[in-house]
């Protein structure tokens, strides 16, 4: 379904990425994790057509997307929700997922997405006409995974969704996070708490310094010595 092949990016003269390759097929999720700096968030900003790379290729369902504009990379049916929720604080709940779906024209599955949201995240139709700054940490994750579902996503990219969240709070977004799997749509889910992101996985890649060092099933990941002493603290 989803292709990285030898992929280079670079800020200006300094290369972030070194010939990252990945795959995802239908129905996974992927767990990408690693520490500050590791280069996850640009490979993100990358596939969402932010950054364009100097080598390599992304083929998204047979086509090459890496040379797209943002909203080309939406309209194919891959959507980021970013690192540190950027959610409309100035808007409605309600307006912020309005903006989710507006590059679809198609009503009734406008208003079926919305009611999946409010299905998902009960809290965010309650308050629906609030002003997302006003909402908690956890309420404005909800609202940009809920944006982002809104556009009706083929291929979602979750970039740091456990990122200052409470225990409680974190366990109710990956209870989601399953759900949206189950439902079928496949997950690249970036992550630096890495055993959240590994135990609803179904393979994992870990990334250092701009390379891949590691890719194994979640299950072998959780169970790598390096990644123990690396990443999961033991």
């Amino acid at each position: 379904m989803f292709k990285i092949d030898n992929l280079f990016v670079s800020y200006d003269s300094i290369e972030a990425l070194h010939g990252i390759s990945m795959h995802i097929e239908s129905g996974e999720v992927v767990a990408l994790i690693g520490s500050n700096g590791a280069g996850k968030s640009t490979l993100l900003n990358t596939i969402s057509g932010l950054i364009h790379p100097v080598k390599g290729t992304i083929v998204y369902k047979g086509e090459e997307i890496h040379k797209l504009a943002p909203n080309e990379v939406v309209s194919r049916g891959i959507c980021q929700v970013p690192e540190g929720r950027r959610i409309f604080y100035s808007m409605t709940v309600q307006e912020n997922l309005d903006m989710g779906a507006h590059l679809l024209r198609d009503q009734a599955q406008i208003g079926q997405n919305l009611e999946r949201v409010f299905q998902l995240f009960p809290r965010l139709a309650e308050r629906r006409h609030q002003e997302g700054g006003t909402l908690s940490g956890g309420e404005q994750q909800m609202l940009a995974i809920g944006r982002a579902l809104m556009s009706n996503p083929q291929l979602l990219l979750l970039d740091e969704p456990s990122l200052g969240l409470s225990p409680v709070m974190v366990e109710d977004v990956y209870r989601v996070i399953v759900e949206i799997q189950t439902a079928g749509t496949p997950i690249l889910l970036v992550e630096q708490n890495a055993y959240q992101a590994l135990s609803v996985a179904t393979r994992g890649y870990v990334i250092e310094t701009g390379d891949i060092t590691l890719e194994d099933t979640a299950n072998r990941l959780l169970e790598n010595e390096e990644v123990k002493h690396a990443y999961l603290g033991e």
